[in-house]
């Protein structure tokens, strides 16, 4: 039922509505990575949302996954994605799976993608998504995403797909010399999503990008607000680059 519903005679359509997406959404805004490019164009969004939001799913907006959660908007998938530099050859942590779509577009690109979510619902949804689209390159884990994944690092990179406080210590201590963290951080209101970069000689930090996340909650990041906060997608985005301390 699963595929004859979704591979059937509406395939062509979404194809042609990620098509779009690219072009409309993601190339003019300056995305150009080819082989992020071609991650966002194969994907199907609209698998990670339900039924009644499949006709927004490639439109330039986040959208409710349940639990007060989003799927982030395709333009800031894109933006983190990319600011990664992933080869091909990477394993990846991701914070906050989510609906599991980034964690789709992630294990398109690297080798290995380990990610964490909070919340048992959502977790059970991307876990049956991913399986569904054959993603057997992904380890999900149900745990507080802020003390990272001490098992399975060091990381070559780790992106955080909620807006912390301030950047956990334990996800610096897992990503590996080199290793790209992309992770937003400011205030619940908005955040600066910044691209972090490990180094001998310390920390550089680039601002990619003025944001608004869902908090990220747990032990380094900020206390849950009533029932349902969690690890989750963005919300909308302004322009604002260039190089930073950290």
């Amino acid at each position: 039922m699963f595929k004859s519903r979704i591979f059937g005679k509406s395939i062509v359509s979404f194809e042609k509505a990620r098509h779009r997406m690219v072009e409309d959404q993601l190339i003019p805004r300056g995305i150009r990575g080819p082989r992020v490019i071609e991650a966002m164009r194969k994907v199907p969004r609209h698998l990670f949302v339900e039924e009644a939001f499949w006709d927004r799913s490639y439109g330039d907006h986040a959208l409710p996954i349940g639990e007060k959660q989003t799927i982030s908007q395709p333009y800031m998938v894109a933006r983190m994605t990319e600011a990664l530099d992933l080869t091909g050859t990477e394993k990846v942590l991701e914070i906050g799976t989510g609906s599991g779509y980034q964690t789709a577009i992630l294990a398109e690109l690297a080798a290995k993608v380990c990610s964490v979510e909070r919340v048992r619902s959502l977790f059970q949804k991307a876990q049956t998504s991913l399986n569904r689209l054959q993603y057997f390159n992904v380890a999900l884990k149900l745990f507080d995403g802020t003390y990272g994944w001490p098992e399975e690092s060091p990381f070559d990179a780790i992106i955080v797909t909620a807006g912390a406080p301030d950047i956990p210590p334990s996800l610096l201590d897992q990503l590996k010399p080199g290793g790209r963290l992309v992770i937003p951080v400011g205030d619940r209101a908005s955040q600066m999503l910044k691209k972090i970069v490990k180094s001998p000689e310390g920390l550089a930090a680039t601002h990619l990008t003025g944001c608004v996340f869902v908090p990220l909650v747990g032990a380094f990041g900020w206390e849950p607000e009533g029932s349902g906060n969690n690890l989750g997608g963005s919300l909308n985005h302004v322009s604002d680059d260039g190089d930073h301390s950290v």
